[in-house]
């Protein structure tokens, strides 16, 4: 288990997908194998059980065979963050709480969906889950998929709460994301929740990325990462240009779909996409293949299974 105290969330952390069987059941062998790959390949973290986790669609008993059977790959190399976020309080507390005792470093918590709370019912959300549990929690703002904006003003006092210690800012507004490194303590952390504002970001002050592609190439999302923390711009401008063809293919269908095509494309566990989400229209499918095969990503997947 990573040492809590000293959650770092900076640098790339992989938001990643749950790989499942031909049959829908999970693949937890496959589970496994994609924790190596992320690890060897450099990156700072991992978040099972996110959106990209298709965390709505996994039970809560299948939740905690995947956090056991991450934190036990992982065995305190990297962070480990899981989502436990929902539209229900309570429940958010179970699940944070769950994350805790099954040896989670902390836990992403994403904006209640769907029920629209005010900005002040926000705070008390995650005021309530943070107070649950002793891990750190790092708040999920990303109003397409919940609906709601979580304001400046009300994440400067979410940070008042000690274990609260970094947002995802995935509201695709630049501007929020200055006024909120510009606003907030220099100690809290501000990471992108889209790849291709990752740069720009971290341009701006932002830590680094909750990433999708990852999944797929996460030595270049953490070089990069990398590059920019140290303040070489020309260097992380250059792979992100390299990424970027992938950055917009990965999102031509709602994520996980495409990167799970992705990853399948490369011979990589992922497997299916559960329902209501269902598999890539062929024209798209052929549009993503394309770019793998520009990047090499197919070629060095053909390569690495001739191995």
């Amino acid at each position: 288990m990573g040492s809590k105290a000293n959650v770092r969330v900076e640098g790339a952390i992989t938001a990643m997908v749950t790989p499942f069987t031909e049959s829908g059941e999970l693949d937890i062998e496959g589970l496994k194998r994609n924790v190596e790959f992320q690890i060897a390949n450099g990156i700072s973290g991992l978040v099972p059980l996110g959106t990209t986790g298709e965390s709505p669609t996994v039970s809560d008993e299948e939740r905690e065979t995947v956090i056991k059977a991450v934190v036990a790959a992982a065995a305190g190399r990297v962070s480990v963050i899981i989502g436990t976020g929902t539209n229900s309080t309570e429940h958010s507390i179970e699940l944070s709480q769950q994350a805790e005792e099954l040896g989670a470093d902390a836990v992403l918590v994403v904006s209640p969906y769907y029920n629209k709370p005010t900005q002040e019912g926000l705070y008390r959300h995650f005021k309530a889950i943070a107070e649950a549990v002793s891990i750190p929690v790092i708040v999920y703002n990303i109003q397409g998929r919940t609906g709601v904006n979580i304001e400046t003003a009300t994440l400067a006092r979410m940070a008042q709460v000690p274990n609260i210690i970094a947002v995802k800012e995935a509201s695709g507004n630049l501007a929020q994301m200055m006024d909120v490194i510009d606003q907030l303590p220099k100690t809290f952390s501000v990471v992108s929740g889209d790849d291709n504002l990752t740069l720009p970001l971290m341009s701006l002050g932002g830590r680094g990325v909750i990433s999708v592609v990852s999944n797929l190439i996460p030595g270049k999302v953490s070089g990069m990462c990398a590059a920019a923390l140290k303040g070489d711009f020309a260097a992380a401008r250059r792979l992100h240009y390299e990424m970027l063809p992938l950055f917009k293919a990965a999102f031509i269908e709602t994520n996980p779909i495409p990167i799970k095509a992705a990853m399948n494309m490369a011979g990589m566990p992922a497997g299916p996409v559960r329902m209501p989400l269902c598999e890539m229209q062929p024209a798209n499918a052929d549009k993503l293949k394309a770019v793998l095969q520009k990047m090499g990503i197919l070629k060095a997947a053909a390569a690495t299974a001739t191995v």
